[in-house]
């Protein structure tokens, strides 16, 4: 699959954010080894701490649903209109637990033209 796809569904994800105390929306498109292609996006809570960012909710999607080996993710995020957006530390190691941090691939993506890619070690080099 190339990165440009998955950047729009990363952006796609963005429309079913549930952000209304931030108002910024992420939307994430996480790709299986299988080709398998699941998304997710941020779900904010009133309290901050049960907030779930749209890369884990695509990892837990995927995972509650079977998929365990992982490729690559694209995440976009922005008040209004799409940004580059860098996965937290938290997400990066959700990332981590699953992945091989020398070969899985981070898309940071504002448009299907416009993104930056990462491997995982080079966004969290010290991982837990």
């Amino acid at each position: 699959m190339e990165y440009s796809d998955l950047v729009k569904m990363a952006i796609k994800a963005r429309d079913n954010s549930y952000s209304p105390y931030s108002g910024y929306k992420v939307g994430a498109a996480l790709l299986c080894k299988d080709g398998t292609v699941v998304t997710g996006c941020n779900i904010e809570n009133r309290a901050y701490g049960p907030t779930n960012c749209a890369e884990r909710t695509a990892f837990f999607k995927a995972i509650s649903e079977g998929n365990s080996s992982f490729s690559a993710i694209a995440v976009s995020g922005g008040n209004d209109e799409p940004e580059i957006c860098y996965p937290c530390g938290v997400c990066l190691q959700v990332m981590a637990e699953f992945c091989d941090p020398d070969k899985f691939q981070v898309i940071c993506g504002k448009s299907p033209d416009e993104y930056e890619v990462f491997i995982l070690r080079e966004m969290l080099p010290k991982m837990f």
